[in-house]
């Protein structure tokens, strides 16, 4: 780690007084991106990938190229969105994504960059997002780009397969499962969501990488960085000689490039946060 580099960690029960050493750092940024992954919504109820209780613990993701190519695997695929997807939809947005919506209407953040599937930054109110890894909203086909609701085609999975009983854990080849198929020619049809092994639009990453060319500073909430899609806009922030900000519970891959590394959870830190900045929030 860089002498520059500040590390501070903080537990549950405390973070307000650690946390505005972050605010004050960001209170000069006039164009502030917010790049956020998985543990900004585990409050919501949505797991992560990495940590110790993940979905990466349980589960081995899904690789696009296998999801296309190997029927067994679209049927463990399904096969948890039978077992998961409610959750996921009913999901709301904690703390930390209407702390970042207050930011961005009373101007002190320019946009968010999210690697998030969940939608729940839109819900809270923010509307300069942008989607890196997609969303998990809709579905399309993947032979003739018909496209529709999840809830939707969840729908149709959870008729089809209405006498079916899964465990709770479904890692099998999960044998017994239909998966939807598109219904306007039958091909094989996928959330509208990046898979792993699958790039990222090109237009999405040009659009990224123009905020962080429009941007002054870049704070990165809840992300590791380990996913490359990330991690290079943080790299090419500091590369510009913006200031990077993380606050992450437990390492990033970009620690040793930070000037402030804040390890706190994300909903009370970004609600501090914005009230340092000026924001009011309302008690909950």
């Amino acid at each position: 780690m860089t002498p520059e580099t500040q590390v501070v960690k903080t537990d549950h029960q405390n973070t307000a007084h650690e946390v505005r050493l972050l605010a004050e750092a960001l209170r000069t940024a006039q164009r502030l991106v917010a790049l956020t992954g998985a543990g900004i919504s585990t409050e919501s109820g949505i797991p992560d990938y990495r940590s110790p209780n993940g979905l990466w613990s349980k589960q081995a993701p899904i690789y696009y190229s296998d999801f296309v190519r190997n029927p067994a695997v679209r049927r463990r695929y399904w096969a948890r969105s039978l077992n998961g997807y409610k959750r996921f939809r009913d999901a709301q947005p904690n703390a930390g994504h209407h702390a970042l919506a207050l930011m961005e209407d009373a101007g002190r953040l320019h946009h968010l960059i999210t690697q998030n599937v969940d939608r729940l930054h839109t819900k809270a109110g923010s509307r300069k997002v942008v989607e890196l890894h997609g969303e998990n909203s809709t579905v399309h086909c993947i032979e003739c780009d018909y496209r529709e609701p999840r809830a939707q085609t969840q729908e149709r999975l959870e008729w089809e397969n209405r006498h079916i009983r899964l465990p709770a854990d479904e890692t099998g080849d999960a044998e017994e499962v239909k998966p939807p198929n598109c219904p306007a020619c039958g091909g094989l049809v996928k959330p509208g969501v990046v898979f792993f092994g699958e790039p990222v639009p090109a237009d999405v990453t040009a659009r990224a990488f123009e905020l962080i060319d429009e941007a002054d500073a870049l704070l990165v909430v809840g992300s590791s960085l380990t996913v490359w899609s990330g991690y290079r806009l943080a790299r090419a922030a500091r590369q510009q000689g913006k200031p990077l900000y993380i606050l992450n519970m437990g390492p990033t891959r970009a620690d040793e490039e930070a000037m402030l590394k804040i390890e706190a959870p994300a909903g009370k830190a970004l609600q501090t946060i914005a009230g340092e900045l000026g924001i009011f929030i309302a008690p909950s």
